[in-house]
């Protein structure tokens, strides 16, 4: 893998693992922890590094890549669009945004597309708008303890995590922090200055913690009653992953703003905001924009990712792989007392461990497969919607295998 290849007129030549590390630590910012692995291509569900090997990818791009790696019909769509035009600026108009917005309006409830690059941007935005759009005064947000909604000032704010504010203080005025799934609290945190809540149906990076149906319901009665916009965060559980178009799906409720991002363009870089056209009317020229967003690329893979899912039969195969899946680690957990608990909905699928999990992982990616740990003590699973039981049953006797040598 160290041969010369020409890809234009310049020559290129394939790094080895040790040039490209080398090269990142003199030129790229270190403010990730890098595996010490170059990933060179992905297909489907296997990607390959620069020394020859296979990882069975089970978290793919970090939930990005729902569809996979290098899913045909995106990588076609791109290939179609990249040679007709690339990027126009908002003040145009353009087809791939308007078609991916009507086919992700008819998937939800109806509401109006604002487009941005990534699942912070979108939060960012809703959050801008739940302002614009209630009364003066109102200027406060509710979200949950164990939240993740990004790294802006004001995502991370909404972010009740005190690890991600730690070198950022003094945060932004105005966020209240409630439990999770506790109602009373939520109660006690209204009042009428209060301008929105925002919370994931499924908290995601927090340990894949699921909404109760009470509890969803119970915000959308409280901003009903209170003059407040109901947010969901579905950057994570949006696009399909959990059987549906849309986490909220699961609950016989309707929010009035959502947002999305991750699987959204099949790994291009996109974010978008629905909201409901009597809110989305507040949010006029000169009050919110984005340069790239909603852009033609990104829209043109956007598009082909809800085609594919539904020709493919995806949701349906994210309803049937993810039954599978628990199934399969209710079993394994009964051989491996550091598993305490199997809980997710689809392809959302969270491992509670009675200890921590970070060298389960780093021991799994040593065999080939990728998984996460979040929150300490959570392993995540979140295959891509491609998967088979083939995939899956991998998976599960990759990490019997770890689990068994003393884990």
């Amino acid at each position: 893998m160290n041969d010369e290849i020409r890809y234009t007129k310049y020559e290129i030549r394939i790094m080895t693992t040790q040039e490209t590390i080398e090269l990142f630590d003199e030129y790229v910012i270190a403010n990730y922890g890098r595996l010490p692995r170059v990933i060179v291509k992905g297909e489907g569900c296997t990607l390959y590094d620069a020394d020859g090997h296979e990882i069975l990818d089970m978290f793919p791009g970090w939930a990005v890549s729902a569809l996979g790696h290098c899913h045909p019909k995106v990588v076609e769509a791109l290939r179609t669009q990249a040679g007709e035009l690339l990027h126009i600026d908002n003040t145009f108009y353009s087809e791939p945004q308007g078609k991916l917005a009507e086919l992700l309006s008819k998937r939800a409830f109806g509401g109006k597309c604002f487009f941005c690059n990534s699942g912070a941007e979108a939060n960012e935005a809703a959050l801008k708008l739940a302002r614009l759009h209630t009364a003066s005064g109102k200027y406060k947000f509710i979200t949950a303890e164990g939240s993740f909604h990004g790294r802006t000032f004001a995502t991370v704010t909404a972010t009740a995590q005190p690890k991600y504010h730690e070198g950022f203080l003094p945060l932004l005025p105005g966020f209240v922090y409630v439990p999770f799934n506790d109602i009373a609290a939520l109660e006690s945190a209204f009042s009428d200055e209060v301008a929105a809540v925002m919370v994931e149906p499924i908290q995601g990076e927090g340990g894949v913690n699921v909404a109760s149906m009470e509890y969803l319901q119970a915000i959308r009665r409280l901003c009903d009653e209170n003059g407040a916009v109901m947010i969901l965060d579905e950057v994570q559980t949006g696009i399909g992953r959990t059987g549906k178009w849309f986490g909220y799906q699961h609950y016989d409720v309707e929010p009035d703003i959502i947002t999305m991002a991750k699987a959204l363009g099949g790994g291009v870089a996109i974010g978008a905001m629905m909201a409901r056209e009597e809110i989305a009317a507040s949010l006029v020229p000169g009050k919110h924009a984005s340069t790239f967003g909603g852009n033609c690329l990104a829209c043109a893979a956007g598009v082909a990712v809800i085609e594919a899912i539904e020709e493919d039969k995806l949701l349906e195969n994210a309803v049937e792989l993810g039954e599978y899946t628990k199934d399969k680690l209710e079993q394994l957990k009964q051989k491996h007392s550091i598993m305490e608990g199997v809980r997710g909905i689809g392809l959302m699928i969270g491992v509670q461990l009675a200890g921590p999990g970070k060298d389960i992982v780093d021991q799994c990616l040593d065999k080939g497969l990728r998984i996460n740990c979040t929150n300490n003590t959570v392993l995540r699973f979140m295959p891509p919607m491609i998967a088979t039981t083939g995939h899956i049953d991998r998976a599960i006797d990759i990490l019997d295998s770890v689990l068994g040598e003393g884990n």
